[in-house]
């Protein structure tokens, strides 16, 4: 579904990206690992059009997407849900999650639906629906950011780090409502830092280092955990 060659991108004259390549297959979720300041966002970034590549090939069900603007692949189905939480903290829980269908807003039927299966997706957001969205716990605000990305019906979803600053229990309820969007049908290019969640949900990985693809495997192989961590971590690979 979503194919990176070779692609370079940055800020400036800042070079960050330095020829990543990897794949999304259709109906899986894949996770990108890697510490502070290796690249994750920044390919996220440039996936969804808030960065144009410098040199590369993003391809999105066979057609090119490099420098298509973020509004136009939206449309396309393709949706980011960035790092941060990042919700309208004066607006209601509904106002929020109707905003990521602002886009298609005459299609009443289809939003009201939609609104459903998210209250669906994450209960407790039923239960806050009235409610100023800034009055939400930080798993609360993850789970409305997530909810108001699948009001825009996406096709790949990407998801910026969905764990940081959470509890271990806010985690797993993540982890969970994860997989049971993937057992729907849902792509899912997952950027994490923390390595247990990536492997409890996804079905093969990448580690970026520098700006480049360092190791990738299947989830599940027969490899030793010790050596991926080893990789994450920078270290030397045996």
């Amino acid at each position: 579904m979503l194919a990176l060659r070779d692609v370079y991108a940055g800020y400036g004259h800042t070079q960050i990206l330095n020829g990543i390549t990897l794949t999304v297959p259709k109906g899986k979720v894949i996770a990108l690992l890697g510490g502070n300041g290796t690249g994750k966002s920044t390919v996220l970034k440039t996936i969804c059009g808030l960065l144009r590549p410098t040199a590369g090939e993003i391809e999105f069900d066979g057609e090119s997407i490099g420098g298509v603007p973020a509004n136009r692949l939206i449309s396309k189905g393709l949706c980011l849900v960035p790092q941060g939480k990042e919700i309208f903290a004066q607006m209601s829980v509904e106002e929020n999650l109707l905003m990521g269908a602002y886009h298609r807003r005459a299609d009443r039927a289809g939003i009201a639906a939609d609104l459903e299966r998210g209250f669906r997706q994450f209960p407790c957001l039923r239960e806050r629906r009235g409610r100023p969205a800034g009055n939400l716990s930080g798993g609360e605000r993850q789970m409305l950011s997530i909810g108001r990305a699948l009001m825009a019906r996406p096709r790949l979803l990407m998801l910026d780090e969905p764990s940081a600053a959470l509890a271990p229990r806010i985690i797993e309820e993540i982890a969970e409502s994860i997989l049971r969007l993937n057992d729907d049908g849902m792509t899912i290019l997952l950027v994490e830092q923390n390595v247990a969640m990536a492997l409890a949900v996804s079905e093969y990985l990448y580690i970026v280092r520098d700006g480049a693809i360092a190791f990738e495997r299947p989830v599940g192989d027969d490899r030793e955990i010790d050596d991926l961590k080893a990789f994450y971590m920078g270290q030397e690979h045996g």
